[in-house]
């Protein structure tokens, strides 16, 4: 039923249409306080997901906003029953996908102060208490860090928020403004908000210098050395590193302590995303797992992470913390009443936001009321929990590990039959996690490493316990996936050459679409999609000696070789001969992220006279994207040709 709700003249004026009676106000708290109780209590027995179709949404509650007011315990039944069933509780004790968040109620009930008292934690004229607030927090953080005391910080809504003012940040105290010479370094594991951060900063593809990862997911610090060299050869300007304390995909951390004395003997930025494993320095482990951390000249981190705060709240600290407020301080005439005294700090000069909420409430008051040893063991109980999981894996025939635990993450795979194809099994594997979330019962996310797939299993919420992630091992390992996988061949591993197939067709002018499905990984494109990719290709021609492409170059060609004999070479020795019916250039032409990818990763020198079809990476991706057995035959040559280089 409709009905206004009770206003009070106590608040605010009396013909204030927004005002409610204070005994109004209260009945409603408690009604919200009950529902959620009643929803966390519950929670553990309810599905992990629930999803629902856009229409079956649309009909629940898509409808135009009432002219009147209504019932508000109506209201939240309706939320109870159509809105905050269907989503995935990343809380739920076998949330093991992504990067699970189990919040705590103080951190809930600080939200609910910060929304409630309505602040602007921007300035410290109208926000000193909060300001003061923030200070204190991210002083605990600069010291868990091992951050010096002239470090600052400043709170934001994630991690991606933290890493795009890290790298605009260090660009303003590098080289102040934008410059075409500038080029950052990363891994291949880094986190996609590195990419999209670059992105929007204005930072072309080839300013982002995407680094091949070694067999354990890490830079190598020789490839990044060798990086620079050519850059600083072809007269750009390397400007920042972003290193990783904890990847995504597997929880791996580079050497920050060697990455840190590379930077530092070059003058170069090195940024720490240690937004998911950062907050494990406050255990004995990860603060030894993460030695060097406190080298680095900025360092994201993600409160609603591991450390069990409620979404929303990232952090980003700067180890020369006046770079900070150089890097975003602005003072318009319409702001000229804020306190701009040496004594004072300012949050909106250290970040994007003018308007800002306060964040570090939730954190202050659930780091007071549970103490920081409690929060030390939630995190060494995710450890433990996680390296559990490893040796389930490693001990069950069924299972096979892809990734050794590494902070909260593992990755593994259920075993195919004996004999079955690696294509069939990642297939399998894929549509076996497809198949869990959907009923709802544990919920387990994938990743791809040196070209496979891998499930991955996150261990972070501090309600999953033993039982919850042996059920999940279980329900992996339970699972036949060759009744799960679609039956699809997977092309040989053999390249046209190896194969003795006969090659005169290459030599002949006309390059067609038949003539293209005899080229290893193309054998199932149409006519009309060769025609497209075809036809956005030129031939070229290389004389014996030649170099055709120069490691660390940006050129993103991707080459069908016609004729002749090209010698593949990393740092002068010879890793690979290509020839008649081979390919290169697919490890650059492949897009890392936003347009982003890696540079040329090998020199190729013609040996005799030869010919290519030279494509734009732009028309092997658009391919890519039409052809999913193309995409996955051209991926695992890529993976395979990282791996062995």
């Amino acid at each position: 039923m409709d009905r206004p709700v009770t206003r009070s003249p106590d608040i605010v004026s009396a013909d204030d249409p927004l005002a409610i009676d204070p005994d109004a106000m209260r009945a409603m708290g408690y009604r919200v306080v009950d529902m959620l109780v009643d929803r966390m209590t519950r929670l553990p027995r309810e599905p992990v997901l629930r999803m629902a179709t856009r229409a079956e949404m649309v009909a629940r509650i898509d409808e135009p906003p009432p002219a009147v007011g209504r019932d508000f315990d109506g209201l939240i039944d309706r939320l109870d029953r159509d809105v905050l069933p269907y989503l995935g509780h990343f809380d739920h004790p076998r949330f093991f996908g992504y990067i699970p968040g189990a919040g705590t109620w103080p951190g809930a009930l600080g939200d609910l102060i910060a929304a409630a008292t309505n602040i602007d934690a921007g300035s410290w004229r109208e926000a000193a208490g909060p300001t003061q607030l923030e200070l204190t927090v991210l002083d605990w953080f600069r010291s868990w860090l091992g951050y010096p005391v002239e470090a600052a910080g400043v709170l934001v809504s994630g991690g991606s928020a933290a890493n795009m003012t890290a790298i605009a940040c260090a660009r303003e105290a590098m080289v102040g403004p934008m410059s075409p010479q500038l080029v950052a370094y990363t891994s291949d594991q880094t986190h996609s908000s590195l990419a999209r951060a670059a992105r929007h900063l204005g930072f072309r593809p080839d300013q982002i210098r995407v680094l091949a990862s070694d067999p354990n997911f890490r830079i190598r610090p020789a490839d990044l050395v060798a990086a620079m060299d050519a850059d600083l050869a072809a007269g750009r300007l390397p400007f920042l590193v972003s290193a990783n304390a904890g990847t995504t995909s597997t929880g791996s951390i580079d050497d920050l302590g060697g990455l840190a004395e590379i930077c530092r003997e070059r003058q170069v930025w090195l940024h720490v995303d240690g937004a998911y494993g950062g907050f494990a320095v406050l255990t004995d482990r990860g603060r030894e797992a993460l030695a060097g951390i406190e080298l680095a000249d900025s360092i994201t981190l993600d409160p609603h992470k591991w450390l069990a705060m409620p979404f929303e709240v990232g952090c980003l600290m700067v180890r020369r913390g006046d770079a900070l407020e150089r890097a975003f301080e602005l003072h318009p005439e319409y702001l000229r009443e804020r306190d701009h005294h040496d004594d004072v700090v300012n949050f909106a000069d250290r970040g994007l936001q003018l308007t800002r909420a306060s964040r570090a409430i939730k954190v202050w008051l659930a780091l007071q009321t549970f103490g920081v040893d409690a929060f030390r063991r939630a995190i060494d109980r995710s450890i433990d929990l996680t390296i559990l999981a490893q040796r389930r894996i490693e001990d069950d025939p069924r299972l096979e590990l892809v990734s050794p635990a590494s902070l909260g993450v593992v990755t593994f795979r259920r075993r195919g039959a004996a004999g079955a194809a690696a294509g069939d099994v990642d297939r399998g594997n894929e549509r076996l996690v497809a198949t869990l979330a959907q009923h709802g019962d544990v919920l387990l996310t994938g990743t791809t490493l040196a070209g496979r797939y891998a499930i991955r299993l996150c261990v972070l919420n501090h309600t999953s316990g033993e039982a919850d992630v042996l059920a999940a091992l279980e329900a992996v390992a339970s699972d036949d996936i060759t009744e799960t996988a679609r039956q699809i061949p997977l092309v040989s591993d053999a390249s046209a050459r190896d194969a003795g197939l006969d090659l005169a067709w290459l030599r002949a002018h006309g390059f067609d679409a038949e003539q293209l499905r005899r080229v290893h990984g193309f054998e199932t494109v149409t006519d009309e999609q060769a025609a497209q990719f075809l036809g956005a290709g030129r031939e070229e021609s290389f004389d014996p000696g030649e170099a055709m492409t120069e490691r660390w170059t940006f050129a993103r060609v991707f080459y069908l070789v016609l004729e002749g004999r090209l010698s593949v070479r990393i740092d002068d020795a010879e890793v690979n001969i290509l020839g008649p019916g081979d390919y290169l250039g697919e490890i650059a032409a492949i897009e890392w992220g936003r347009d982003f990818s890696y540079g040329r990763t090998a020199t190729v020198i013609a040996t005799e006279p030869s010919r290519v079809l030279a494509l734009p990476a732009a028309a092997l991706r658009e391919l890519l994207t039409e052809a999913p057995e193309v995409d996955r035959a051209v991926r695992t040559v890529a993976a395979d040709r990282l791996r062995r280089r």
